[in-house]
């Protein structure tokens, strides 16, 4: 038997030891730190098991509403890539990410769709909240979905090469399934009479939803959930519900349910659910973006034939 060193016996040994570090190193997920909880589904839907995704705004929060932490400020600066849906949603990014320093990559999620202009209402911009000239939530259109995903897949290959191919496959069966329900969603809504199709939320998340599939929107308060509608807004809005015949009122998951009740009392007006805005829910069906698209579609549909 060869008489072998301790001197190659230790060159070895620390080679191995070397080759083992830097295994685990690439093994380790993407820091991806997203917004809000609908982009967090999104990213750990196409970045599967390589990526770690750490949400600022969790689920049932209202990121109109977020006021940012120190420690927020911390996960920015650790991540490898940040998420954004853009459109002045996040009107506190851009002073968080200063404040963190990331130099990294940031994703405007929503780059590339066809943007839905902003129809304003009295009181957003004396709240200090402007959204700006167009709607943000883009999300609520399932063509746009696949856009975010499309986008948010270009964004992990760049930052992480190795995992391409997964991340292209993970997210061409996302695409897919959105595909799927997005034309279950058209031929669904398509059989419910034009008279009927008009659907009053606190605030106006769903114009992108219902440009798409063909409904009406009606809102005591426009896109700023903090912002509070004036009587005569409130007197003028309970004129157009009574005279349009509407047949439901809907809540939100994270805004206040105060001005749909007084509707409801107001106009004897049904409550016909519980509609998923700009937030997932901590568990159960509302807790994936599709899921949450789902739920919206059945609590809709139910509450808009009810008495056919």
């Amino acid at each position: 038997m060869a008489h072998v060193s301790l001197r190659t016996l230790l060159i070895v040994a620390l080679g191995a030891s070397a080759l083992s570090v830097t295994i685990a190193q690439a093994q380790e997920p993407l820091e991806v730190v997203t917004s809000f909880s609908i982009l967090d589904d999104m990213v750990e839907t196409v970045g599967g098991n390589h990526v770690a995704v750490t949400t600022l705004v969790g689920p049932d929060g209202d990121v109109h509403a977020f006021s940012p932490r120190p420690a927020d400020a911390q996960s920015l600066a650790d991540a490898d890539l940040i998420v954004v849906n853009g459109l002045q949603l996040e009107g506190w990014i851009d002073r968080l990410i200063d404040a963190s320093e990331y130099d990294g990559d940031v994703l405007v999620a929503s780059d590339g769709i066809k943007l839905r202009p902003l129809e304003r209402h009295g009181g957003e911009e004396e709240q200090g909240h402007d959204h700006g000239d167009v709607d943000p939530h883009a999300w609520q259109d399932l063509e746009n979905g696949e856009q975010y995903a499309r986008n948010i897949c270009d964004a992990l290959v760049k930052v992480d090469p190795d995992h391409a191919d997964a991340y292209r496959a993970n997210a061409r069966q996302y695409i897919e399934k959105m595909e799927a329900l997005d034309a279950e969603t058209r031929q669904r809504l398509a059989q419910i009479p034009e008279s009927d199709r008009l659907i009053i939320t606190s605030h106006d998340a769903f114009g992108y939803f219902a440009d798409a599939y063909g409904l009406k929107l009606l809102s005591p308060v426009g896109i700023n959930t903090l912002a509070e509608p004036s009587a005569s807004d409130m007197g003028e809005l309970t004129k157009q519900i009574e005279s349009s015949h509407a047949k439901a009122l809907f809540l939100e998951n994270m805004t206040n349910p105060g001005l749909i009740n007084q509707l409801h009392e107001e106009t004897g007006i049904a409550v016909g659910g519980t509609l998923y805005a700009d937030a997932l829910t901590p568990d159960g069906k509302g807790s994936s973006y599709l899921g949450m698209f789902q739920h919206n579609v059945d609590t809709l549909i139910e509450a808009l034939t009810t008495g056919d």
